[in-house]
């Protein structure tokens, strides 16, 4: 009975040990994330996170992509539609963890970025525009300021996305974006790109209004139509007045 008990007792705690250091959470966070997970997301995602019709598996998906979907309010989603849209956070910080332990208990993934991953003090400004241009600009547009994409999706404007979620989105491709990973998009062009988004977001338009950062084609929309709108004014003024 000695042996028994000893023995069972060792195997607890490896087991309690083993779960700790392959996620970095204690077994009671993982725990409470899994009484979070049951009461509100496995109506979609399945009692064990395997998925339904209705929503994926969420097996290997990693803390990172919890941490993303939760943190910004999109999960859980307020109905089905084309693509989860952010909405006002429905967790706190220490449910979202819980929640991010138990996703990362369930198969290796991306983790949720540590400070060092995005202080962005050395970051390169310029090389992250490059970065962004290249790989999101088709989507998000060059001023990230968002576009449609088909079947009513589209790319969100980045104006006010904290750090930690811009570098979550890169490595996990929520919604209709790819995944970046470190093979095509460095740890140093994530920070890159950080500080970019950053230095656009704090910057404003100096230079007026944006009419939607779209470009030659918005601004040459405005005058066209703002220009002839006074040619006809003018028109109507002058075949007004008295002979």
């Amino acid at each position: 009975m000695g042996l028994l008990i000893t023995g069972g007792l060792y195997m607890a705690a490896g087991s309690v040990n083993e779960a700790k250091a392959a996620t970095g959470y204690s077994a009671s966070d993982i725990d409470e994330g899994n009484k979070l997970f049951i009461a509100n997301c496995a109506t979609c995602h399945g009692l064990n996170a395997e998925g339904s019709a209705d929503g994926p598996s969420l097996i290997g998906v990693g803390a990172a992509s919890v941490d993303f979907q939760v943190g910004t309010g999109r999960m859980p989603m307020q109905m089905q539609g084309p693509q989860a849209k952010a909405k006002p956070v429905q967790f706190d910080d220490d449910q979202i963890s819980q929640l991010s332990a138990y996703v990362a208990s369930l198969g290796a993934g991306p983790a949720i970025p540590s400070e060092e991953m995005l202080d962005t003090s050395d970051g390169d400004t310029a090389a992250g525009g490059t970065v962004f241009r290249v790989n999101c600009a088709m989507c998000h547009n060059a001023a990230a300021a968002g576009g449609a994409l088909t079947r009513g999706k589209f790319a969100p404007a980045l104006a006010g996305s904290s750090s930690k979620h811009i570098y979550e989105a890169m490595v996990t491709g929520p919604q209709n974006m790819p995944v970046f990973n470190d093979s095509n998009v460095t740890p140093d062009e994530k920070r890159d790109v950080i500080k970019f988004l950053n230095e656009i977001d704090a910057q404003g338009s100096p230079g007026g209004a944006k009419l939607g950062s779209l470009g030659p084609v918005a601004e040459g929309l405005f005058i066209w139509t703002a220009g002839l709108g006074i040619i006809i004014a003018f028109t109507i003024w002058l075949t007004s007045r008295p002979s």
